[in-house]
Formats: C-alpha cells, structure tokens, sequence
C-alpha cells in the first residue's frame, strides 16, 4: 500500500508558509521533509506522525498523542514520533502548529552519520 498522497498534499499546503515539503518512500509510508528536514511521517495506513524528542514529549504526553510504536520479531519497538491529534486533519493552522513542533525536534537532532565508502 502506498502513503496517503492527499494527506501529504495537504500537509505540504498547510506547512507552505513555513517551508518546502517533499517526502521519501518508506515502507509503504512516506518521510516528510520541511526544506531538507524531518519533521514527519505518513504511515502505510495513513496516520500522520510527527517527529518528538525528550524537549517536546511534555507537549506531546499533554495532549495525548501516543508514540509512534510498531512489532518486529515479537518485540514492541518504538521510534521518536508522535500520532497527530484529529483536528490536524482538517485545521490548517493546527497542522501547522503541530508541524512546527515536529520541525523544531528534527532541527534539534543530531546529524546522522555517513558511511564511509569501502
């Protein structure tokens, strides 16, 4: 199953006066980037998540956004994402405050390594 193409739509046009969206495959989900950054994710079954880290989990926790969790190999793993709340899907403005919240833990995480070529 491929993502949700109308939500990324709509993510990308409510988070316009912030930056450029663009999304990257990911297991029949799709990475969403804000000018180059993460900030969120659209799973295979189309739930938005948005990044969180230990400075914006209080929010996340206060609002009751469940964190991003998933099963492989009979073990519950988790991952620094945040489910939406439901009235991003149809408020602009809350995506984008959400969005920027997102944003913001994407901005704040530590650059990924590169591997060095063999």
């Amino acid at each position: 199953m491929a993502a949700d193409q109308g939500l990324i739509d709509w993510v990308s046009e409510a988070m316009e006066p912030v930056g450029r969206v663009t999304k990257r495959a990911m297991m029949g989900g799709a990475t969403l980037y804000c000018d180059g950054t993460i900030f969120a994710i659209v799973s295979h079954d189309g739930v938005l998540w948005f990044k969180a880290d230990a400075e914006s989990d209080a929010v996340w926790d206060a609002a009751g956004c469940d964190r991003f969790s998933y099963e492989m190999n009979g073990k519950i793993g988790t991952m620094n994402y945040r489910r939406a709340s439901d009235d991003v899907y149809d408020d602009q403005e809350e995506l984008r405050r959400w969005g920027l919240l997102g944003l913001d833990a994407g901005r704040r995480a530590p650059p990924k390594k590169t591997r060095a070529k063999r």
